[in-house]
């Protein structure tokens, strides 16, 4: 995993409590990281735009961008665990639930 050694704390972003995803969330909201940083690239957003989108400071999407292109190896790795557990989950017979 990639680490950005120049920031020991995040102001915008904290850990939540979660069985394997290590990602951070924007303090105070259940919204990944990744989530509005993905959301930029999709829509072609730039900061500014992404900040009046997601009702959130300017440096708080600057702080998302360093934080995700800096732990790009961690949001790849339960972007992938995230897909095996839905891949996982899906069936095309529905269950027995009683007999």
């Amino acid at each position: 995993m990639t680490t950005n050694t120049s920031k020991t704390q995040w102001q915008y972003l904290e850990p939540r409590s979660h069985p394997w995803r290590k990602q951070l969330y924007i303090k105070g909201k259940r919204i990944k990281a990744s989530v509005i940083y993905s959301d930029m690239i999709v829509n072609n957003d730039t900061p500014s735009e992404a900040s009046e989108n997601w009702d959130l400071p300017l440096a708080a999407i600057e702080e998302v961008i360093d934080y995700c292109q800096s732990h790009q190896k961690l949001l790849e790795q339960e972007a992938a665990e995230e897909r095996r557990i839905v891949l996982e989950g899906v069936t095309i017979e529905p269950s027995v639930t009683h007999r």
